[in-house]
């Protein structure tokens, strides 16, 4: 891994360096501890089995991507929180997830393009460990010897797939890729990809390119540090996680749509793109839920016209 101040462009490294692994949690990692009432309902009942028997839904686009001017930039929305966004000569992944399967949980919308039919990739941004954030698969096939960032003792989990240099980031720590500069932000989540690896770094990013910045939240419950984000820098664009809130675990890791909204607003964004909802089914709530109450508390605080939503695979210029 390299340290902030390594460049995008240069050769690549022939060691990657491992930065020393922390054995504690890092800092607003939730509890593992399921909260009360978590035993009253069956998950595998009520949503994995029945959703075995659901037609995907969506469909998967060849899309024309724009030709952008200087100062723009679009992003293209392929479900769940996978984004690819672009400026000018720039291509970046965020969190690339083309999984059919989480393990039993299945995919219920096609993802909004064919991963084929993506521009050439300059680098991969993973924001925390989680199966339906950090997809191998995914990444061994997106992977063609540029860069990918991860959070802190994540590294070691995209190792061998084809990535020339593994760039990890501590919480508020920034590094350059060529023209684009990516700041891992905090979030109140946590980072294990099993049980026992409770050590591993999450956050959600800072991407600063064109004179634009986007944020993307990554996985967070709603916490105070969203008013810190926003006093640090100012964000043009905010992707902002909506749905898997009725946890079967009763634990306070996701936003409903209100908290995404009051994060949204403490952030001094200037456009909320909801995410992480309708892809795959983590949680009880139905997946038409989460936009639907998006929009009724966007509505009633008069920001209806700053929400805007994506359709998978439909590029949208900003």
């Amino acid at each position: 891994m390299n340290s902030e101040n390594d460049s995008d462009k240069s050769a690549p490294l022939k060691r990657h360096k491992i930065l020393p692994r922390l054995r504690h949690r890092p800092a607003n990692s939730v509890g593992i501890k399921p909260g009360e009432g978590w035993h009253e309902r069956n998950f595998l009942s009520e949503i994995i089995w029945p959703s075995l028997f659901q037609k995907r839904h969506g469909a998967t686009h060849a899309p024309k991507f724009p030709k952008l001017e200087i100062g723009q930039v679009a992003l293209t929305w392929v479900g769940h929180a996978s984004f690819l966004l672009q400026a000018p000569g720039i291509n970046l992944l965020v969190d690339p997830n083309w999984a059919r399967w989480l393990k039993v949980i299945k995919r219920l919308r096609e993802p909004g393009l064919e991963l084929n039919a993506l521009p050439d990739i300059d680098a991969v941004l993973v924001t925390h460990a989680h199966f339906d954030h950090l997809d191998r698969r995914t990444l061994r096939r997106v992977a063609q010897e540029q860069p990918i960032v991860v959070p802190r003792n994540v590294g070691r989990l995209v190792q061998g797939l084809g990535f020339d240099r593994i760039h990890e980031l501590d919480v508020w720590q920034s590094m350059q890729l060529g023209p684009v500069k990516v700041t891992l932000t905090p979030a109140h989540h946590w980072g294990a990809r099993m049980v026992a690896d409770s050590h591993r770094g999450f956050g959600g990013f800072l991407i600063e390119m064109e004179g634009r910045t986007i944020f993307h939240c990554g996985d967070s419950a709603y916490f105070p540090g969203f008013e810190e984000i926003g006093k640090k820098m100012h964000v043009d664009v905010a992707l902002m996680p909506i749905g898997a809130y009725d946890t079967p675990s009763k634990r306070e890791v996701h936003m409903t749509p209100e908290d995404a909204l009051r994060a949204f607003i403490e952030l001094g964004a200037q456009t909320l793109v909801p995410m992480h909802y309708g892809t795959f089914q983590l949680s009880y709530e139905p997946p038409w839920e989460p936009p639907s109450r998006l929009i009724e508390c966007a509505g009633a605080q008069g920001l209806l016209d700053r929400v805007c939503f994506l359709r998978e695979g439909e590029p949208r210029v900003f």
